[in-house]
């Protein structure tokens, strides 16, 4: 799915790579623990999370994860937005909780992988 569908039904709001809005999506995980997300990898990811510090850009460019989504209204701080489109990584926000987040998009045909991070 690409990220520009995926802003769509999050009602999103994206603010970092706008260039980017054609990366496909297959898979995500949703977390707020970054060693979760450590141990969760598979091509084509993005996180989910209401976790806001600079860490959750460099896990997501370590797991090789192109987006990140914020949770529950959260939004990424101007140092974590430079240091994203430094990374070429593309954040989006919305105002849904993780839960409903993640349903919508499994919904949609986006899956996850492990207890952890469906």
């Amino acid at each position: 799915m690409l990220v520009s569908q995926i802003k769509e039904l999050i009602d999103g709001e994206i603010h970092t790579c706008t260039d980017k809005m054609d990366i496909d999506i297959k898979s995500a995980c949703g977390a707020d623990l970054m060693s979760d997300v450590m141990a969760f990898s598979k091509e084509n990811a993005m996180l989910l999370t209401g976790l806001v510090n600079p860490q959750v850009i460099r896990t997501a460019e370590m797991m090789d994860m192109q987006v990140v989504v914020f949770v529950r209204g959260k939004k990424p701080t101007r140092e974590m937005c430079e240091l994203a489109e430094e990374k070429g990584i593309v954040l989006l926000s919305t105002e849904l909780s993780m839960f409903t987040a993640c349903g919508i998009l499994y919904k949609a045909g986006i899956l996850g992988k492990g207890s952890d991070c469906e």
